[in-house]
């Protein structure tokens, strides 16, 4: 018997994985060195591979249980490994290769070209333009407002509509059709989840509507304004614009359909006279509604109930914008609300030259979304997004920043 079979140690079984998936056992003493043992792992795997002395070292042994990485000098009994122990074989990642020097030149003159030019640069390409000082404040006072200058185009535009639809034979008809279409959508206006939860709360129905309306269809704030006017007389009374007041645009139209005869040209006379009557129809339904609270509060400032619903009406309703003209210089006037764009103007050109503008004047729902905007901006959002007065928006929109920026 040799010596070394006497004194040898303990045999291990151990299993080990590579990350290929290869499996296999390997039995060895556990004074075997686990450079020994990834050698012997080695050659099971990757015959040949002892060629190169790197590969022993590229390689590291794992303890799959611990996770611990296994030191070469040390023996199997060493690393504390354990019959039937799992061991994985792991190739070391190459390190990165650090770039050029040429490269990390390249790199960064590239950043350099890309990067915004700094305050020195910027005075030193403009050295040579001449100076212009330009007062910020006017500047800013010059800047014309889409908004305001939207009211003075929709002024405008309302009485080229009007002119056009009373060429049109069947005026008086569409027009009709029309203004039945408009207070479908009016009744419409009211959400009914938010009515069903007043009325459900006790309030009345008309009251409700009437609240909702009066705090754009907000419940909490409806509520409250319910209770605030809880004890008021004219709680009930219907809001401006709303009452049966379409008696006289009737009558126009039963009279003039009374008087009709035989002429042509009388029968043109009281088409004409009853689509006036119409378009005041239209007018009187989009009388401004000031907002209450607001008006009670601007008049707990000091300021008359008159000139409150005048700076109301100038700012569309928002309090902090009306207070401002108020404590300003009250410009514009409410008298200017009503004045239209110079129709001489390029801008106002423009915009009648527009083929989607034109086609769009002839629908009287353009004159009727004209009408609601003029009166009640905030609707502005619900026609921009008609199939049909939508594209006239847009171009009007359009037209106006393009020349603006000019």
């Amino acid at each position: 018997v040799q010596e070394e079979k006497i004194f040898a140690g303990k045999v291990l079984r151990l299993h080990v994985c590579t990350m290929e998936g290869a499996e296999w056992l390997e039995e060895v003493p556990e004074d075997t060195t686990v450079e020994k043992l990834k050698e012997r792992c080695l050659k099971h795997c990757v015959p040949g591979s002892l060629e190169d002395p790197k590969t022993v070292t590229h390689h590291k042994l794992i303890h799959a249980t611990s996770e611990k990485v296994l030191t070469d000098t040390k023996t199997v009994l060493e690393e504390n490994i354990q019959d039937r122990d799992v061991l994985l074989l792991v190739k070391k990642r190459a390190p990165m290769l650090l770039p050029k020097m040429a490269d990390v030149v390249a790199e960064e003159k590239r950043k350099q070209e890309q990067k915004a030019p700094d305050k020195d640069a910027i005075l030193k390409a403009t050295a040579n333009l001449p100076a212009r000082s330009a007062d910020r404040a006017v500047t800013h006072h010059n800047m014309r407002d889409f908004q305001t200058e939207l009211r003075k185009i929709l002024v405008s535009l309302i009485e080229v509509a009007q002119k056009l639809l009373a060429l049109n034979p069947d005026a008086v008809e569409l027009f009709k059709k029309a203004n039945a279409m408009l207070d479908e959508d009016e009744e419409d206006r009211v959400d009914e989840i938010a009515l069903r939860q007043l009325t459900e709360m006790g309030f009345p129905e008309s009251r409700a509507v009437k609240a909702l309306r009066l705090n754009h269809m907000s419940v909490t704030q409806a509520m409250e304004w319910l209770i605030e006017h809880a004890d008021d007389p004219s709680v009930d009374a219907p809001l401006p614009g709303q009452a049966p007041a379409e008696a006289p645009a009737e009558g126009a139209t039963s009279s003039a359909e009374a008087a009709a005869g035989p002429s042509s040209e009388e029968g043109g006379e009281e088409a004409k006279d009853e689509l006036t009557e119409i378009f005041k129809k239209i007018r009187r339904k989009r009388e401004f509604r000031p907002d209450p609270r607001a008006v009670i509060a601007l008049m707990e400032m000091g300021f008359d109930e008159k000139e409150v619903v005048d700076a109301l009406r100038v700012n569309n309703n928002q309090q902090n914008a009306a207070c401002e003209w108020l404590l300003g210089d009250r410009k514009p006037s409410p008298e200017d609300l009503d004045k239209g764009i110079d129709t001489n103007s390029p801008l106002f050109q423009a915009i009648l030259e527009n083929p989607v503008v034109q086609l769009g004047l002839t629908n009287p729902k353009t004159l009727l979304a004209f009408e609601d905007m003029l009166e009640n901006p905030l609707n502005s959002t619900q026609w921009m997004n008609d199939p049909e007065t939508g594209p006239v928006m847009l171009q009007i929109s359009r037209i106006f920043q393009t020349l603006n920026r000019t």
